[in-house]
Order: structure tokens, then sequence, then C-alpha cells
């Protein structure tokens, strides 16, 4: 099968596409005919993309891309609730191979009903980056009605995403962004939008309830000043895991696959409450430039041909 391939260790640059074997799914597993697959070009710094959970070096070549949709191709003997001819999205695991080919595995808890009302292309770049604000926001922030959510990054895959659920929850939303996406930023419900390039946040955002950082660095560490007494933060900036400070080591967190979550998300898709927003859609053969440019907001996706 044709399939984004990484014989080496590097960027963009090591990017090539080529053939490597269909897989074949295992008793928990199902084999999916990739439709589209999004692109996080910070996977390729990943400790997953390039060793097993114990440490070891992976067997190359790798396949990366970790978000899909598609449909069901075969399943497991021991899957009983996914069919052929299923239309599915979802997030594998980091340790195996990825999406960003014509096929792909993934296990049964790791894949839901693909959102009726979107394409599959805007369906793969949904899973990771709307796990990643559910997570977040309901699991780790907590966050109530009326609460005040500072959300850094707003138009980015992740950050859009927050931006939206946050309000869905029923909290007040302020944004950083750049200039360019002020006005996407106020269609998708942010009260306040702050362009990063003219204005520093903590002049304008104070006694906040939540901060969402999907930036780091210098916005993580100002971030702190503008929380009320008994704020919530949460990062998923990739610096978190390797941090050794014990506030940001306590705030990261990686993002995992849920069924019931995915599900949960497509409905919302569905009722219109939120949308995945799209970078530009690139073909398989063009991996490589997909890494190299920026979405001016949103995420990038591969279309594989059906």
């Amino acid at each position: 099968m044709r399939a984004v391939c990484l014989h080496r260790r590097g960027g963009p640059e090591a990017i090539v596409v080529g053939d490597v074997p269909a897989p074949e799914p295992g008793p928990d597993e199902v084999l999916i005919d990739v439709r589209a697959a999004g692109v996080t070009p910070t996977e390729l710094t990943w400790l997953p993309t390039w060793t097993t959970p114990e440490g070891a070096e992976r067997k190359l070549p790798v396949v990366p891309g970790h978000e899909l949709s598609g449909v069901v191709r075969s399943v497991g003997s021991a899957v009983t609730d996914l069919a052929p001819g299923d239309a599915v999205f979802g997030m594998n695991d980091w340790y195996r191979d990825g999406a960003q080919a014509e096929h792909c595995l993934a296990h049964a808890h790791e894949v839901a009903a693909k959102p009726r009302s979107i394409d599959h292309v805007l369906a793969a770049i949904t899973p990771i980056s709307a796990l990643t604000a559910w997570q977040g926001l309901v699991e780790r922030a907590r966050v109530e009605p009326g609460e005040r959510v500072l959300v850094h990054g707003g138009a980015g895959a992740v950050g859009s995403f927050a931006l939206q659920l946050a309000r869905l929850l029923g909290a007040r939303v302020l944004t950083t962004v750049s200039g360019r996406n002020v006005a996407l930023m106020r269609e998708l419900g942010a009260e306040l939008t702050i362009d990063r390039h003219t204005t520093r946040f903590e002049d304008v955002a104070r006694d906040v309830d939540v901060v969402f950082d999907t930036v780091g660095g210098d916005t993580l560490e100002r971030s702190w000043r503008v929380l009320r007494p008994g704020g919530r933060l949460v990062t998923v900036a990739a610096a978190g895991e390797r941090t050794d400070d014990p506030r940001v080591a306590a705030a990261f967190f990686i993002v995992r696959p849920d069924r019931a979550q995915l599900a949960r998300i497509a409905a919302s898709i569905d009722a219109g409450e939120v949308r995945p927003l799209a970078g530009e859609r690139f073909p398989l053969a063009e991996a490589r430039r997909a890494y190299e440019t920026r979405p001016a907001h949103g995420k990038h996706v591969l279309v594989i041909d059906a």
C-alpha cells in the first residue's frame, strides 16, 4: 500500500511516499481504508514516533499521522460493534504506525462513528484536537458555566475546538490569535479576542478561571499571573513533557483515545454546536509540503484517494 514513510529521524525533509506492506487486524483491531488523515508536524519530534513504549528503537520505516477518517475494511475476531463498511473517525496509538496511508489499524475503542454532517476531510482533523480540548476542559479544568476561560492559540487545531467547547460549556471565552483571525474567533464565539502581535494578553485579561494553553514558552509563563486565586491552568505544549517546573508538570497532559468522547463530539458537530477548521488539503503524494507549510488556521489534511 502507499504510505508516508520515515526511513530516518528528521523533519519534513525525511518524508518520502512509498510502498509498505498492508497490515492485518488482530483480534480487537479494525483495518480501515483511510480517506483522510490529519497532519501534526510536531509529531516528527515525539518519542513515540521513534521508540517503543519500552524505549527501544521502532522498526523503520515509520508511518506518521494518528488521526483519521475512513471506512472499516475488516475487523478482528473479538470486534462485535463495528463492521465492514462502517464510516469511522478516531486516533490510533502513538506507538504504532499511523494513518497517513491507504490503510491503517486501530483498536476498536479508538474509533467511533464519523459525524454524518461533515465529509472525511473535516472528520480527519477532528479526533486529536477535539479530544484534547474535551479532556483539558471537562476532565482536568472542570469548566463551569459562567467561568472565564482564556484559550491561547484559538485559531489553531486544538485551540479552535477548545474555544468552541468552552463556549458550549457556558464559559465566557477570551482567546489570543494573530490579527488575521480576529473576525473568525468572534464568529466561533469568543467574547474577547486579543491580537498577540499588538497586545500583551496580561494587560487585558484579569481574574481568569481557566487558562487553556496550546503555545507554551513565554506565553505559558506569563499566564500564571492572569489566573484568579484558585484558577486552573492546563497545557498541551510539548515542552511541558520535559519540564522541571512542578506547576507546568501538573498542568501538562497528553490526549488519549476515547470512543464515548468521540461520539459526544460527533453529536455536537452534527448539531451544529462546534465545527472543525481545516487548513489546506494535500494529496498523499504531497505529504512533505503539508508538513512544511503552516496553516492559517486549523490543521492541514492529507486526502487519500478512495
